[in-house]
């Protein structure tokens, strides 16, 4: 596995460049060079990065025009593993905006955030 780094950012995490793609952390990196070796082997599908789910639509007013841009949240990861759909996040720091993303995921899609 070779990882090329970038400079800190303000979590101390390394931006890191792996098999052509830049990640946020060198622990992002590494899960993914472990995922993609688990869907070459046939044990989980559809390997996805950067997934987005919308958590609060757009609100737009009464002529179109939009108020609030819709509230989306990124998952690092989404593949199936037995059927089942799952939602990675490699987490380093649990920040406030991330935990109220993880409920509202739970609350609006019903899908349990696995970190990491």
């Amino acid at each position: 596995m070779k990882f090329k780094f970038d400079n800190y950012n303000k979590y101390r995490n390394n931006k890191v460049e792996y098999d052509g793609i830049i990640f946020d952390s060198k622990k992002e990196a590494k899960r993914y060079a472990e995922l993609k070796l688990l869907e070459r082997t046939g044990k989980i599908k559809e390997l996805r990065r950067q997934v987005p789910f919308t958590l609060i639509p757009k609100i737009l007013d009464q002529n179109g025009r939009c108020l609030q841009r819709a509230c989306k949240y990124y998952a690092d990861f989404v593949y199936k593993l037995n059927g089942k759909l799952v939602v990675e996040d490699t987490k380093g720091v649990r920040t406030a905006e991330y935990k109220i993303k993880k409920k509202l995921m739970l609350y609006q899609h019903n899908i349990i955030i696995k970190e990491i």
